[in-house]
């Protein structure tokens, strides 16, 4: 775990290769957000080194896009001589055109910034280009570059050429009568749609019944006692009747992942630890969603002289069945488990005139991503500096967690920040992920498969097969260490999630944070190994940690 290790780190990751001509080519900000949505540059050669992946990676061009900027300058005193050619997959569906000459020279004294126009075909299609560009920088010495593209075209979205430019002659009537005619078919067409759409709006509203959940929750108190005299009638039915999906893969070992429960069990686990929703009371909403929402409130136990404060748990009233279901489902995974570095739910509400409610024990704990960014503002920090030392601790407590799940056979699938919970004395609890989905969208991506999934924390063998095991969730541990040590970053913000298996198989992983300790680092390259048997289980990261936090004590 010393620096020879971090030297073949260094050696295996990198990514760059020297020998180009001494200049810039790179894509502006502005450029690099209208392709990507990010806001940065993105440079191709930067002082005559080649970005060996940015060259690799084919940015989509989305078909309302038609000219694509690029900007470069000479470093060598001199201009650069270079010649450009553009390659078409599918030439009758896309041409091109260039606003400088195909044989040139890069200049001096300055960035020069030039453009490449796209010119879509009458139907729609999918072309794949490439740019070429060989730049001299001596009789003998050519660098060669390639920057691939994919266009989308669509035929009622091209780029007009020349000759598709028509101006009427001030005679000339129909194209005008024409043009009218279609723009008040249009108009009418969305007038129908806008007034069908509302008279379904005002019946809906008028056939459902909408309340708010924290006004309900008060009104509730009043009906305790008949319930009470009453008893609590059988449960709503919001889970299928048929179990779900055998793992895919991972299904042929002992292990089985947190939601994998038959339905006729999370029903009998449902029966268990169903409380009156007359005992439930809303105060505030903590974290919200598109489809659900995380309150603050207290809860009434029969029996005891004062109510506890909890965190509850539900869908919003226009969620689906099924995300309902998801909920439920999710939210019991941790019952019946009992460890000081996990939070299970403590009680569940099911009743027709409203969403489920899950209720979770809350003691000051707060969700360790929002955490961890509030540590960015020192106004709204933590009482106490995160320092190495803390980072460590915390650390060390969601191993333990994750032990804990894997001594039971269990797998967490989805071991994150957003998944944890810590308090103001750095004591961290994993919870399940129950609405982390819609919480945290910004996490999740869906690969075309219908499924939205953390694709920046799921190891390569989950990204390709879909395979869960105890080392995917060593791998996504190491993510989360590397959350811990950057404050809640985004990981692999640059990458596509789309590239993000070709990414990990060609051997690149997150870099080393800024100010994080060589060893600690050490141990997220070890969680992130290719091979599932080369990563170390939780016993031997708790050991490695548990050293790392001994060193750390001896000179505090």
């Amino acid at each position: 775990m010393g620096p020879s290790l971090l030297l073949r780190f260094a050696i295996c990751f990198a990514v760059l290769r020297q020998g180009a001509g001494n200049f810039n080519l790179f894509l502006s900000q502005a450029e690099v957000r209208k392709l990507m949505g990010l806001q940065a540059e993105l440079f191709y050669v930067r002082s005559g080194v080649i970005n060996e992946y940015a060259m690799a990676f084919v940015v989509p061009v989305p078909a309302q896009v038609h000219k694509l900027h690029f900007t470069w300058e000479s470093l060598a005193g001199r201009p650069l001589p270079y010649t450009m050619s553009v390659d078409i997959s599918n030439p009758s569906a896309l041409s091109s055109s260039l606003n400088v000459s195909q044989a040139g020279e890069i200049p001096i004294g300055g960035v020069q910034t030039w453009a490449l126009a796209l010119h879509c075909g009458p139907y729609d299609a999918e072309v794949d280009l490439a740019l070429r560009i060989n730049v001299s920088r001596s009789r003998y010495n050519t660098t060669s570059i390639v920057l691939r593209r994919n266009k989308i075209c669509l035929k009622d979205n091209g780029y007009p050429g020349p000759e598709e430019v028509l101006v009427a002659a001030p005679g000339s009537s129909s194209g005008g009568q024409v043009f009218y005619a279609a723009i008040g078919c249009a108009c009418a067409f969305i007038a129908a749609i806008c007034v069908l759409v509302i008279a379904y709006y005002v019946r809906d509203k008028k056939t459902r019944r909408h309340r708010d959940p924290l006004q309900e929750s008060r009104g509730l108190s009043s009906a305790c006692s008949v319930e009470r005299g009453a008893g609590v009638g059988p449960a709503q039915t919001f889970l299928p009747p048929e179990t779900p999906p055998p793992l895919s893969a991972a299904s042929t070992s002992s292990y089985r992942r947190l939601d994998d429960r038959p339905s006729r069990e999370l029903h009998e686990r449902i029966q268990e630890i169903t409380v009156q929703r007359c005992r439930v009371r809303l105060l505030s909403i903590e974290l919200e969603g598109t489809f659900g929402r995380v309150y603050r409130g207290s809860y009434h136990e029969e029996g005891a002289q004062a109510p506890r404060d909890v965190l509850v748990k539900t869908a919003a009233e226009h969620a689906s069945q099924a995300q309902v279901a998801l909920l439920l489902r999710e939210g019991l995974a941790l019952y019946g488990l009992s460890h000081s570095a996990l939070l299970p739910v403590l009680g569940v509400s099911i009743e027709d005139r409203g969403a489920p409610f899950l209720l979770y024990p809350h003691t000051g704990y707060r969700n360790m991503k929002r955490f961890l960014v509030r540590c960015k503002l020192s106004s709204e920090g933590p009482p106490r500096a995160l320092t190495t030392q803390g980072v460590v601790e915390m650390a060390l407590q969601a191993a333990k967690g994750a032990q804990y799940l894997h001594k039971k056979r269990l797998v967490h699938r989805d071991l994150a920040a957003r998944n944890c919970v810590v308090d103001d004395e750095l004591r961290v609890q994993i919870t399940d992920n129950a609405l982390a989905r819609d919480l945290f969208p910004q996490d999740y991506h869906c690969l075309g498969d219908n499924e939205n999934r953390p694709i920046k924390w799921l190891a390569i063998e989950s990204l390709t097969n879909k395979t869960f095991t105890t080392a995917s969730d060593v791998w996504a541990f190491g993510v989360l260490l590397w959350e811990l040590t950057t404050l809640a970053q985004q990981p692999y913000v640059e990458v596509d999630p789309f590239e993000m298996a070709a990414y990990l198989r060609d051997g690149y992983r997150l870099a080393q944070p800024i100010n994080c300790p060589d060893e600690l680092f050490a141990v997220m390259a070890y969680c992130w190994a290719m091979s599932a048997d080369e990563r170390p289980t939780f016993s031997q990261l708790i050991v490695c940690l548990q050293e790392f936090h001994t060193q750390l004590t001896r000179y505090v």
